[in-house]
């Protein structure tokens, strides 16, 4: 027994060095998952890029806030320009239309009555009027029934004109009727639908959309170059692009148009509302979709050749 306790903090001693010399050893560095993408060029600027369909992405409202009452289309879809969507709730609407059929019906009979009322006052005007004898018949008498002519002509008027309020008042309840139908405005494709039969169709800014549109017949890179490289850009520099966690694939990039606008960058988390302090030149690309196996909305990594810059400036 008298040799465990100095045999006991002899091994802790040891334990304690072990445990120092290992806790001072390197940590080994994790491999990547992928490599990262390098630029083929010696001097470049880089960029984020993202894929928009051609006719950008179109996020698709409604001009009357209602409750859906069935979806036409599901994701993936192939649309034409005025394909139905959606549709909206119309029975209060189809319920005033029948209202209104009924006041033009009533509209039209009350011409009628003012036709034939009108050619009974203008028959007993004329047959005034064919008299012979002027003293058959006093001057006041005559008065009377050609103001009744006038007043006949006035009613038919008004009655007519109760007809068109009527007839347009219709129209008004049809257009609503075809408001109520949300078509496609475009030729393409249904990115997203994010509404459901019996849910409230918002009408105005919504951050996220009722349903996405966009023509990918098409594609284009949206690259956001940093407004302190955007002295470097030049239009007609070479620009590749490469698929972001894979970067075997790579495409040729060909300049489609510049946006010359510089704005406060958005970031890609999918919220159109977030903004950082970085402002960015936009230009958008062009490529071959059948060189790449992509999604729309996937972020690219994109690189743009620009020219050796001296110590002169040139």
């Amino acid at each position: 027994m008298k040799y465990l306790l100095p045999l006991l903090a002899i091994l802790g001693l040891f334990f304690a060095g072990y445990t120092v010399v290992s806790s001072n050893q390197p940590m080994p560095i994790a491999q990547a998952v992928a490599e990262p993408s390098s630029s083929p060029f010696k001097e470049f600027i880089a960029g984020a890029g993202i894929i928009e369909s051609k006719s950008q992405n179109i996020a698709i409202g409604t001009p009357l806030p209602r409750i859906v009452s069935r979806v036409a289309v599901k994701v993936g879809d192939s649309v034409k320009t005025g394909t139905p969507l959606f549709y909206l709730d119309e029975r209060d609407t189809r319920a005033e239309l029948a209202m209104k059929e009924a006041d033009l019906a009533k509209a039209i009979a009350s011409v009628n009555e003012a036709k034939a009322t009108l050619n009974d006052t203008q028959s007993l005007e004329n047959l005034a009027e064919s008299v012979t004898d002027k003293r058959a018949i006093s001057r006041e008498e005559l008065l009377k029934r050609h103001n009744s002519v006038a007043i006949a002509h006035a009613k038919l008027d008004v009655a007519q004109a109760l007809v068109k309020q009527a007839q347009a008042s219709i129209d008004n309840s049809k257009t609503t009727l075809d408001r109520l139908v949300i078509r496609s405005p475009i030729d393409g494709e249904v990115l997203q639908v994010n509404i459901r039969v019996g849910e409230f169709a918002q009408a105005g800014f919504l951050t996220t959309p009722l349903m996405l549109v966009g023509n990918i017949d098409q594609l284009h890179v949206r690259v956001d170059i940093d407004e302190n490289d955007a002295w470097r850009f030049d239009k007609k520099n070479k620009a590749v692009a490469y698929l972001r966690g894979n970067r075997a694939f790579k495409v040729e990039l060909e300049l489609a148009y510049l946006e010359p606008f510089v704005i406060p960058k958005k970031s890609l988390t999918g919220d159109s509302t977030e903004r950082v302090d970085t402002r960015v030149l936009q230009a958008l690309y062009s490529f071959d979709r059948k060189q790449l196996p992509f999604y729309i909305g996937q972020q690219m990594d994109v690189f743009i050749e620009t020219q050796v810059v001296t110590g002169n400036g040139s």
